[in-house]
């Protein structure tokens, strides 16, 4: 009976530990994950829910993250901005800390350290040493294990000359996804600027002379081609959000949208065009076929058209990279070396740390909350660099599409200005006071 206080608090807590792993399980595996509204439009999900903490309109995160990747699609206003910088913003971060997807992938890990640092408390406290009752008095081992077991603890200089190589390959780690990120973001703004770039010269290079018909009749025929050429520059970034997209998030609102902006469109081969774009088995190469021939349609010297050209060849370079980015991981034996070392690493670290907190705290239990913290810590950069590697799925990648549709179609629309037939009039005057007027050269 000597031992059935600390022994009853230490299993009580291993127990309840392993209860919430198994629930944890059970819950995953028996019943349905909750539904996320869809991230197809701008004016839905991409506004209300990619600012400073995408999380906080959600309920609920799945468990292993993938259903949580779309509230990472970042997009910051200067209200967001704002709260980035805000000085209660640790506070916050530390209160929804496991709140997130990220570290409740972590679970397992967690629990596994935490119950292998209990055990180790446990064996070294009955069999070894003997445990220390809630009056302070150390018990006896237990008589049939007294003297013949060994205690579990290890030094701390071999996990010690480890850490150093262990944080160099955490830091390679991460700084290898967070630029696999940055060069995906970078290509998409390429693809803004040269969006908005082709359209402007298409608007400005437009040569209404070489079109036959009427004053009216060429104002329609501008308005069409122009906007044939904003359309066709849309639908190749859509087509190419789509190709980097997951089929079963991104095909159904992908073919609903297309068909959608062409019904809209109202031109008589809309059709036509819808099916051979969802035909195609490369649709952004379909769409940037179909705006080549946009552009070759449009009233303008052939210098000028190789000038617009010269975009697709850029969009085409954008589109190589990324495909590069989504077929070619960082290598795996990186990767799967450096989760063995973090793995084998945390494993004897409970062992070289128990005589250090079993001098410190009440039979070593100080050592169950520590390797908890530690694995959330160490195990975390691990996480985050893993969920960086892959950047599409938390690239806001609907919400650029979306404007680059809005602003495409506004300079499509964008007329010359009427030019005034006297420029202002001058300083000098005539004889008789009067300003003179200088004519336009």
């Amino acid at each position: 009976m000597r031992y059935t206080s600390p022994c009853l608090f230490l299993w009580l807590f291993l127990w309840t530990s392993l209860a919430n792993a198994a629930s944890t399980t059970s819950s995953t595996t028996n019943t349905v994950a909750p539904t996320f509204p869809a991230a197809t439009k701008l004016r839905d999900i991409d506004v209300k829910s990619t600012g400073w903490d995408s999380f906080d309109h959600v309920d609920h995160v799945d468990a292993d993250s993938e259903a949580g990747r779309k509230f990472r699609r970042t997009v910051y206003s200067h209200d967001d901005w704002k709260q980035h910088r805000s000085p209660d913003r640790l506070f916050y971060y530390i209160r929804a800390m496991f709140q997130r997807g990220v570290y409740q992938n972590l679970l397992p890990q967690v629990l596994w350290h935490v119950g292998l640092a209990a055990f180790i408390c446990l064996w070294n406290g009955l069999l070894v040493h003997g445990m220390v009752n809630f009056q302070g008095v150390r018990q006896a081992p237990l008589s049939w294990g007294a003297g013949t077991w060994p205690q579990l603890a290890l030094p701390m200089a071999p996990i010690n000359l480890a850490a150093s190589s262990l944080g160099l390959l955490l830091v390679f780690r991460t700084n290898t996804s967070y630029g696999r990120w940055d060069e995906a973001r970078k290509n998409w703004g390429s693809n803004i600027n040269r969006t908005r770039d082709l359209v402007r010269m298409a608007n400005a290079f437009y040569n209404e002379k070489e079109v036959k018909g009427s004053t009216t009749t060429n104002a329609q025929q501008r308005h069409d081609d122009l906007h044939q050429v904003a359309l066709c520059t849309w639908m190749f970034v859509r087509s190419m959000k789509r190709h980097l997209s997951p089929e079963q998030d991104d095909e159904g609102p992908f073919q609903e949208e297309i068909q959608q902006k062409l019904t809209m469109a109202s031109r008589p081969t809309a059709s036509q065009h819808l099916t051979a774009l969802l035909q195609a088995q490369h649709r952004p190469n379909r769409a940037l076929q179909d705006l080549s021939y946009a552009i070759e349609q449009l009233p303008l010297h052939m210098w000028r058209k190789t000038q617009l050209h010269q975009a697709l060849t850029q969009f085409e370079d954008n589109l190589g990279a990324c495909e590069r980015l989504l077929t070619s991981p960082v290598p795996v034996f990186y990767s799967r070396h450096l989760a063995r070392f973090l793995s084998i690493w945390f494993f004897l670290l409970p062992f070289g740390l128990y005589d250090t907190f079993a001098q410190c705290s009440w039979n070593g239990i100080g050592l169950l909350p520590a390797m908890g913290l530690l694995t959330v810590l160490l195990f975390g950069i691990e996480e985050l660099a893993t969920q960086l590697e892959e950047p599409f799925t938390i690239l806001p990648m609907q919400a650029f599409c979306d404007k680059i549709y809005n602003w495409v179609m506004e300079i499509a629309s964008f007329q010359p200005l009427s030019a005034p037939t006297t420029a202002p009039q001058s300083s000098k005057t005539a004889k008789g006071g009067e300003p003179t007027a200088v004519p336009l050269q």
